[in-house]
């Protein structure tokens, strides 16, 4: 997902970013060292904290590049104006609203004409293929039939179509420019069997590269990155 996003900021430098339920702060340190201004935005003190640490271990060039609020991201429309930033992140929130679109609605007022919105979701058209894969195979079945799930955590969530998904985008005028598959051949893997060979990962991120930017393999990827543009 981090290459996919690179590619469309590709020859952009020095945007205004907004990073959406930014957790730890992965993406936006890593915006920040590429030059960008960034805002992490997340509503848990616990991930704010790390999100917290993380930036503080940055050298001091990189820390004046980053800001990080502690709030609710429906907040935005409210903390800054309209057309305020150059690109939006909102990786795997949306999963966890019960009204995504009042999100979006608010994360489109403070985009930029030009400017981006990155979105992560669960992709609801391949919802039985984990547990299909985990021989998990009652919910399995039921996943052909609903757009709610139970993430690793145990915490209730919903997985998103993309027909759905460009339609709610297109009516904030921010249409759809292109989409990825995230996690194609690796759901199903257990984090602690990540490979530790770097020839070995760098080749599983090339596969996964290349199957997220084609079909058929994207369309049954666990989540969805969707790009629109203002």
């Amino acid at each position: 997902m981090t290459r996919q996003l690179a590619e469309q900021l590709a020859g952009r430098t020095g945007l205004r970013v907004l990073d959406v339920g930014c957790g730890a702060a992965t993406q936006t340190v890593r915006l920040a060292r590429a030059g960008h201004l960034v805002t992490g935005v997340d509503p848990d003190p616990v991930t704010l904290g790390a999100a917290q640490a993380a930036v503080a271990a940055e050298p001091p060039q990189v820390r004046e590049r980053i800001r990080l609020l502690g709030g609710d991201g429906h907040a935005c429309a409210r903390w800054f104006e309209p057309r305020s930033f150059d690109a939006v992140l909102c990786h795997g929130v949306l999963m966890y609203l019960p009204d995504p679109d009042a999100l979006l609605a608010s994360l489109a007022r403070v985009l930029d004409v030009g400017g981006v919105l990155s979105v992560v979701v669960r992709n609801a058209e391949a919802l039985a293929m984990r547990p299909a894969l985990s021989g998990d195979w009652r919910t399995a079945l039921a996943s052909f039939d609903t757009g709610r799930y139970t993430d690793r955590h145990g915490v209730p969530a919903r997985a998103e179509r993309l027909s759905d998904l460009a339609t709610t985008l297109q009516g904030l005028s921010v249409p759809v420019r292109t989409w990825y598959g995230v996690r194609v051949f690796t759901d199903a893997t257990p984090d602690d069997q990540a490979p530790v060979d770097g020839r070995q990962l760098a080749q599983l991120l090339d596969a996964e590269e290349r199957a997220g930017r084609q079909d058929p393999y994207r369309q049954v990827a666990a989540l969805l990155h969707v790009v629109g543009a203002k």
